[in-house]
């Protein structure tokens, strides 16, 4: 639960961790993310809060003042929170989680850390399967909550939340393609190609462009393994295709690099939460909704902050507020 502006949360952190970098490494977002509210902060208080020094950052005289308005404010919000948790039966409860491959590098790890920080006595049980099987497992009550790319519409599933990360070329720092801030299909052709297998919703996504190919493809591996097809990229052995979601660990070591697909139409990974439809969510599984609609959300942020693309307000929905059956379905993504 945040019940106060996002800047808020970010100074206090600011103000824990010494400097901007470490910060945004502790929130899971972006540097520039976390610098660009401390300059929209400092702007509507009208005068700096840190002095900006080679050490890290040190709080200004009116940095501490404000500084104890912050700890108060986020002490009570925690207070409030407690009550409220209390109140709802939060203390106690099981979730059961139905969730795609590629969401265990980061998200998930991020997300059962919260949850367990939050509610150490609510019981998690994680089952890694497709996007269509973990919408089965919801439907047949398997599963309490189900979390795919591009799950197709069905009476029985109501989206909770959705995110929409763009479709890139996933390729070695000292590939060619590297130095793009975008890549066409045509250019990718011209080097050996990794292709995701039909098992992943990418394969259904990447169809109409390989068919728009006239030319002949060098395809060195089709797979439906994430991990593998990594690994490979990792060693130069050919290029993959694949939203940012999978790839966090890679990415911030420098490792990979992520160039999305210059396309007439945008691709995207659409990555929704489902739940049963009809059904009235224990506190338990609403908690963990929250928390994973929070790490979708930050992740979307540091998509556009990393594409230097603008906000176009809310990207997905909030529990409650979509059916399945209505929700556009505009993309496709790994499973």
């Amino acid at each position: 639960m945040h019940v106060h502006a996002r800047a808020i949360t970010y100074f206090d952190m600011i103000r824990r961790s010494g400097s901007i970098r470490e910060a945004a490494r502790r929130l899971h977002v972006a540097s520039s993310a976390v610098n660009r509210q401390l300059l929209q902060l400092e702007g509507e208080i009208g005068t700096p809060l840190f002095e900006r020094m080679s050490t890290g950052l040190r709080l200004t005289p009116a940095g501490e003042v404000f500084s104890r308005h912050v700890i108060t404010v986020l002490q009570d919000e925690q207070r409030l929170k407690t009550e409220l948790e209390m109140l709802r039966g939060v203390r106690r409860g099981a979730v059961s989680v139905a969730a795609v491959e590629g969401l265990n590098a980061d998200l998930m790890p991020a997300v059962l850390t919260q949850m367990h920080r939050r509610y150490p006595t609510i019981q998690i049980q994680v089952r890694t399967c497709g996007s269509e099987q973990a919408a089965q497992a919801v439907i047949q009550g398997e599963a309490d909550v189900g979390i795919g790319f591009s799950i197709r519409r069905h009476d029985s599933l109501r989206q909770c939340t959705v995110g929409r990360f763009a479709l890139g070329a996933i390729v070695p720092p000292e590939h060619p393609i590297a130095r793009l801030s975008r890549v066409d299909f045509a250019t990718c052709a011209s080097y050996p190609l990794i292709l995701p297998a039909s098992e992943l919703s990418m394969h259904g996504l990447l169809q109409p462009i390989i068919a728009h190919h006239r030319r002949t493809l060098q395809v060195l591996l089709e797979t439906s393994s994430i991990e593998l097809a990594k690994s490979l990229v990792e060693r130069g052995v050919g290029l993959f295709f694949q939203s940012r979601l999978g790839l966090e660990r890679e990415l911030r070591e420098g490792r990979l690099v992520h160039v999305p697909l210059d396309t007439p139409t945008p691709l995207c990974s659409e990555l929704g939460v489902y739940v049963r439809a009809g059904r009235t969510p224990p506190a338990a599984l609403d908690a963990f909704n929250r928390i994973v609609a929070e790490a979708i959300e930050w992740r979307e942020d540091e998509e556009r902050v990393a594409l230097r693309l603008p906000r176009s307000g809310a990207q997905g929905t909030t529990d409650g507020q979509a059916e399945a059956g209505h929700a556009p379905a505009q993309g496709h993504g790994l499973t």
